[in-house]
C-alpha cells in the first residue's frame, strides 16, 4: 500500500514541547476548554499500568510498558491535560491472582484515576472484574480473547487490541488466495489457557466455514519449552498445515525447534507478535501470520511514532509498543474532550462514537455494545532473502479493503453475547 494519511500526527518524530504541541491535530491534547480538569486541583492524573514484565509474555510486556511510557511523556511535554501532569504507576501483573491484588492496590491505595494495559487475556479478564467491583474504568491494551468482548465484556472495560476472530479472518483470507484452506487437513497447537481456548473456538468456525477439516489439536502448557513430544506428533499425522494457536515466546520455541527438525509441512499462525517472529530469527518462520500493525504502515503518524519510539529506546518499535502508545493518546483524547476524569464521563465519551488516529489508513472507534475498538488489520507474510529479522516481515494489504465496513471482520455484538 501506498496510501498516505496526512496531518494527523505531524511533529510526532520528537518530544520536545514545540513538537508535542503539534499532536493536537491528531489526538486533540491541546487547545480546548477543559472546565473540570481546569478547575481542579493541579495534583497528577493518576495511572494504574499493570501489564507482564516477566514470563512468556514478559519481552512483550516491555514493548508495552516503553509504548505507553513514550505515550506520557509527550502528553506531559504538551504541557499535561488541562494543566495537570499524567503520573503512571506501571507494574508487572505476574499473573491473574497478583493482577488482581495489584488493580486493588491501585485503586483503593494509590486512587488512580483509571487503570490500562494487560496482555494476557486470562489476567485482563481478573482485572475486569476488579474494576467493575470498583466501578473504575480499565483499558484492556492487549489481551485478544473474544470472550472479554463477549460473555466477559463489563461496563467498564474497554478493548483495544485485534480479538482472535479478527486474527483469524485477517489471516484466512491471505491463506485462501494460497489455497492453503478448501479440501486440506488442519492440525492445530492450542496455548492451553483461556486466550487459547478461545483462539481455537475461532479457528474451528473458520475451519468449518471454508471446507477445511481439523485433524487433531495439541493443548500446550505456557511454561513448554521443549515441543519434541508435539512435533513427534506432528510427523505421526501428516497434515496438509500445521497451524499454531500458541502465545508469546511458545511461538518463537516451537519454530526454532520445527525448523530443526526438518518436517515439511507449511506452518501458519492464527496468532503471533513482531517481537516474537523477530526473535525466531531468519531461517526459521514462515508461513502467514496475523498483526493490527507494523513498522511499514505508510501513514505520517505511524512513521513519525516509528521515530520517536527509535529516538528514545534505541531499537524499533513492535505492536504491543504500538497499541499502548496509542491507547495512551485515546485516554488523552477523551479527557480532553469531556474535560474529566471521571468514569462515567469517560465511559459515556468513549461509546459516543467518537473517532480516533490509530496511525493507520482508517481510523477507529469504539462499537458501543461490546467496547470493542473497531479497526483495520493486517496479515504478514515472511521473506527468507531478507537481510535481517526485521526486514522479513513483509506486511500485506489492510483487511477489510478500502471501502468495506470495518466490522465485517469483528464478530457481532449478539454473536459475542455481550450484555452491557
Amino acid at each position: 500500500m501506498t496510501k498516505q494519511k496526512t496531518g494527523a500526527l505531524e511533529g510526532l518524530g520528537t518530544i520536545s514541547r514545540r513538537h508535542a504541541l503539534k499532536l493536537g491535530a491528531g489526538f486533540a491534547l491541546t487547545g480546548l476548554a477543559m472546565p473540570s480538569i481546569a478547575r481542579a486541583q493541579s495534583s497528577a492524573i493518576k495511572i494504574g499500568h499493570l501489564t507482564p514484565k516477566t514470563g512468556f509474555l514478559g519481552a512483550l510486556g516491555d514493548y508495552a510498558t516503553q509504548g505507553i511510557s513514550l505515550a506520557v511523556d509527550q502528553i506531559n511535554a504538551a504541557g499535561g491535560i488541562g494543566g495537570r501532569q499524567l503520573d503512571l504507576m506501571s507494574e508487572d501483573s505476574i499473573n491473574p491472582d497478583t493482577g488482581t491484588t495489584k488493580a486493588q492496590r491501585m485503586i483503593e491505595r494509590d486512587n488512580v484515576d483509571f487503570l490500562i494495559g494487560e496482555i494476557s487475556s486470562a489476567t485482563a479478564l481478573a482485572i475486569s472484574q476488579v474494576a467493575t467491583r470498583n466501578e473504575k474504568l480499565f483499558i484492556a491494551v492487549g489481551p485478544r480473547s473474544d470472550v472479554l468482548r463477549g460473555a466477559s465484556c463489563s461496563k467498564y472495560m474497554f478493548c483495544t487490541d485485534i480479538p482472535n476472530t479478527v486474527m483469524v479472518n485477517a489471516v484466512g483470507t491471505a491463506i485462501k488466495g494460497q489455497g492453503l484452506v478448501d479440501g486440506k487437513r488442519f492440525m492445530t497447537l492450542t496455548a492451553d489457557y483461556v486466550f487459547g481456548h478461545d483462539l481455537l473456538a475461532a479457528a474451528k468456525k473458520f475451519f468449518d466455514a471454508n471446507n477445511a477439516t481439523l485433524v487433531t489439536d495439541e493443548l500446550v502448557a505456557t511454561d513448554v519449552t521443549d515441543f519434541s513430544p508435539f512435533l513427534i506428533k506432528v510427523r505421526q499425522t501428516q497434515p496438509d498445515v500445521v497451524c499454531l494457536n500458541l502465545a508469546g515466546n511458545q511461538v518463537t520455541n516451537f519454530v526454532k525447534q520445527y525448523a530443526e527438525f526438518g518436517l515439511p509441512f507449511p506452518t501458519v499462525g492464527f496468532n503471533l507478535n513482531t517481537a516474537d517472529a523477530w526473535a525466531a530469527g531468519l531461517g526459521n518462520l514462515g508461513g502467514t501470520w496475523p498483526t493490527p500493525w507494523y513498522d511499514t504502515i505508510e501513514t505520517d503518524g505511524s512513521q513519525a511514532y516509528v521515530s520517536a519510539f527509535q529516538e528514545k529506546y534505541g531499537r524499533m518499535p513492535e505492536n504491543h509498543s504500538w497499541i499502548s502508545f496509542v491507547a495512551m493518546h485515546i485516554m488523552a483524547k477523551a479527557m480532553t474532550e469531556t474535560g474529566s476524569t471521571q468514569t462515567e464521563e469517560l465511559i459515556e465519551y468513549l461509546e459516543s462514537g467518537a473517532s480516533f488516529d490509530l496511525l493507520k489508513y482508517r481510523d477507529g472507534y469504539f462499537r458501543k455494545g461490546d467496547h470493542q475498538l473497531i479497526q483495520e488489520a493486517f496479515s504478514f507474510s515472511v521473506d527468507d532473502g531478507a537481510a535481517n529479522e526485521h526486514d522479513m516481515i513483509v506486511l500485506g494489504d489492510a483487511v477489510p479493503g478500502e471501502g468495506v465496513d470495518l466490522e465485517t471482520i469483528f464478530p457481532t455484538v449478539e454473536d459475542g453475547g455481550c450484555v452491557i
